[in-house]
């Protein structure tokens, strides 16, 4: 007897939206995280139940087993590694990925060690975030304080995008305010700090800007859909 087994995919633990048993979400902008067309392969989704962005982004530490749940989900439906549908979920790392015998990458920001041996000793990366003011320097898996000090952070607290974000049930933000918060970003930082060599977007939401800001600076631009790729392929 044949035994089918679903197809491998690249799971995505997704945000708590409010939805309704059975509803479908809005359709996910082109090029955006969770669009199917963003890839060529397979992708599923499991949402994280009660994980809230207000919750995941300022680290509610509750969220650790509903997270666990979830990837455990995953890997039934035939997930071969795995996402998180926000950068802030990097809190909850080490539990998920002892929970399965999958690859899990649930931040952007677990590129920073690898990024920074990239660049030039005197260069800087800078982390572009959805909120500044709880993407402190624990989440970056750096000890040596020198290293710390090339990384500069930048982010959009007080734009459209993260006031939506904080809706419970969040709101959709246009691309086009989303480009305009990132922008004004870069450009603050590029300023204060003329020696950034690469940005590395945290929010999973910025993946939707990042050819124009690459094309803006002239700077590599790594993001979670990076990182979707390079982990998908390297377990597939």
């Amino acid at each position: 007897m044949t035994i089918l087994r679903p197809p491998a995919s690249l799971g995505f633990l997704e945000l708590e939206r409010g939805l309704a048993p059975g509803e479908k979400p809005p359709q996910a902008h082109p090029g955006s995280l969770l669009n199917p067309a963003t890839y060529d392969f397979p992708i599923i989704i499991e949402t994280v139940e009660g994980a809230w962005a207000d919750r995941v982004i300022r680290g509610d530490p509750s969220l650790e087993l509903a997270y666990v749940a979830a990837a455990q989900r995953l890997v039934e439906r035939g997930a071969v590694a795995m996402i998180a549908n926000c950068g802030f979920a990097i809190r909850h790392q080490a539990a998920v990925a002892a929970s399965v015998n999958v690859p899990v990458a649930l931040s952007s920001l677990l590129l920073i060690p690898t990024l920074l041996r990239q660049l030039s000793p005197g260069a800087k990366l800078a982390v572009l975030t959805a909120d500044s003011t709880h993407c402190s320097e624990d989440l970056f898996g750096i000890d040596d304080a020198a290293e710390r000090a090339r990384i500069v952070v930048g982010g959009i607290e007080g734009g459209k995008l993260l006031e939506n974000e904080m809706q419970r049930p969040p709101r959709r933000t246009p691309v086009s305010e989303i480009e305009d918060d990132v922008k004004a970003c870069v450009m603050r930082l590029r300023k204060k700090h003329p020696d950034i060599a690469a940005f590395l977007f945290e929010c999973t939401a910025f993946p939707l800007v990042s050819p124009v800001i690459r094309q803006m600076t002239g700077l590599p631009v790594y993001d979670t859909v990076t990182l979707s790729r390079m982990t998908f392929t390297s377990a597939s």
